[in-house]
């Protein structure tokens, strides 16, 4: 098994900004979106904005809200027998970010339509605004629109910081498997866990998983949270 190479990283004399993404009640309550280990996830991210707003960093709030008003159901999009969507409902509370990591003060929101938290927003507008070069990313769901997030965030020429325990997924598997198949393609950026990222906004540096050859992890299904515990 070829494991992974850990790089120093200082994010100090780096404009830097906190993405927290989907952090939503309906990942804690709702049954058919229900997050694993959400509480944790929550609790870390709580940690990465709490130490984010004592530094000064900038952060923002990527909220999904399926609003068919704005954007008309997709080809073969799952509703309910109403016609309305299944998941984040503009209409219902489930759609509310958590208290735990609620917007405060002049903290952007970004409300979306679609999985990446750039599509149909100005999140990117508001970046090349604020000069970032780091995005540091975290919420739910890994595999979807926390992937579709990093890949745009890398596409539009930001490097990118995956916070990989304050992620999650329907499932531990399905978490780890997804943040090793980002860490496979994370140009320009790393991955790293709550306290390393918390230590970086504090000033400190640190180890951090930076892509240094294409595809570097053959990871197998008995290999995969070695891998990602490597990480």
């Amino acid at each position: 098994m070829r494991l992974p190479v850990l790089k120093q990283l200082n994010l100090s004399n780096r404009e830097c900004a906190l993405l927290l993404v989907d952090l939503q009640e309906e990942q804690r309550t709702d049954p058919d979106y229900y997050t694993h280990g959400f509480e944790q996830v929550l609790a870390n991210a709580s940690r990465l904005l709490d130490t984010s707003r004592s530094n000064a960093f900038h952060v923002a709030h990527a909220t999904y809200v399926r609003d068919f008003a704005v954007e008309p159901p997709r080809p073969f999009e799952a509703t309910r027998p109403d016609g309305s969507p299944t998941f984040s409902d503009a209409a219902g509370y489930l759609a509310a970010i958590c208290k735990e990591v609620a917007p405060v003060g002049e903290e952007q929101v970004f409300v979306k339509n679609d999985a990446s938290a750039f599509r149909g927003t100005d999140l990117d507008r508001w970046l090349k605004d604020i000069k970032a070069e780091w995005l540091i990313i975290c919420g739910v769901w890994t595999e979807a629109c926390i992937a579709a997030t990093v890949r745009d965030g890398i596409a539009n020429g930001y490097r990118v910081l995956l916070v990989k325990d304050a992620c999650g997924s329907g499932s531990k598997t399905m978490h780890e498997t997804a943040i090793l198949n980002l860490a496979n393609r994370l140009y320009g950026g790393g991955i790293c866990d709550t306290a390393r990222a918390a230590t970086m906004l504090n000033g400190g540096t640190t180890n951090v998983w930076q892509i240094v050859d294409p595809v570097p992890l053959r990871f197998d299904f008995d290999t995969i949270t070695d891998f990602y515990d490597q990480l």
